[in-house]
């Protein structure tokens, strides 16, 4: 797989992410692609049908892969753009460490009715390491600016495991902590058989109120914030993910996953930069 490739790799994933990043400079554009596209490798071992063992001898490859971008010597495109990123903007290897261990958390048993410390753990460990890779790439890491992209990984990642609830607990996952699903009366279920309870809304709901006050806490973190122009591709991520919060809440079971239009996007990111210039 080419450079080229790894942008039609992204590009055809259809993710919110994607034109944030087309519109960055052509470096730092390169430098996302490669952040996003060892994310993607990482989670389709994840979402596959392989068998546990399976999956994670995958991840020790790409773990193995990610230590050869770090020493100069990768094998695979994937890896080559990768090291070209850590070359250009020094990025921290301990991000993609830990982002791997996010991932060997969904092979296991443990992101099923997890508490709210684990689920807290999981989502700094695979959106709030991307949060801060891509500061580095951004040119901005202050402390401030650390606590913005991290309370934003986390609203997005709420705001993606409330919409994919569904989805997720077919495949017989459930992020759900445990005192939602007490607290809505629920108590223990087996995933396949969330969509179809009764109560489901009303757990949607709380996913979806955790997930803005999420946002919130990113809105009070940005507002400490030095240089917030430099954040304005997070900024568009930010304001595509809240308009795709407000879809997920308003969904009726059933309904077919929402998604942000390509004109709203387009809309978000323009209003975005044309305040970044004023």
């Amino acid at each position: 797989m080419t450079s080229a490739g790894i942008a039609r790799q992204v590009r055809g994933a259809r993710s919110n992410f994607y034109l944030a990043m087309r519109l960055m400079p052509a470096r730092q554009r390169a430098a996302m692609f490669a952040i996003y596209a060892f994310a993607r490798a990482l989670d389709d071992v994840v979402d596959g049908p392989a068998p546990y063992e399976e999956k994670r001898r995958a991840l020790e490859k790409w773990r193995a892969e990610l230590a050869r971008a770090y020493e100069g010597s990768p094998v695979t495109a994937i890896g080559q753009a990768l090291g070209m990123a850590v070359a250009s903007y020094a990025l921290p290897r301990e991000e993609f460490e830990s982002l791997l261990q996010g991932m060997e958390m969904d092979i296991g048993e443990g992101m099923r009715a997890p508490s709210w410390s684990t689920l807290d753990l999981y989502c700094r460990r695979v959106a709030g390491t991307i949060g801060l890779l891509s500061l580095a790439v951004f040119g901005c890491d202050t402390a401030p600016e650390r606590v913005f992209a991290i309370e934003l990984a986390r609203a997005l990642q709420l705001t993606n495991i409330a919409r994919d609830l569904a989805e997720d607990s077919a495949r017989g996952r459930l992020y759900v902590p445990r005192q939602i699903l007490d607290d809505a009366g629920i108590g223990n279920i087996e995933p396949g058989r969330l969509a179809s309870h009764p109560r489901f809304p009303m757990v949607r709901q709380h996913l979806c109120d955790l997930a803005d006050s999420a946002f919130a806490a990113a809105d009070a973190a940005l507002a400490d914030c030095a240089r917030p122009r430099r954040l304005w591709p997070a900024l568009v991520m930010m304001g595509i993910y809240r308009r795709l919060l407000a879809s997920v809440c308003a969904a009726t079971p059933g309904e077919k996953q929402p998604r942000v239009a390509a004109h709203t996007q387009a809309w978000v990111a323009f209003r975005v930069l044309v305040l970044a210039r004023a």
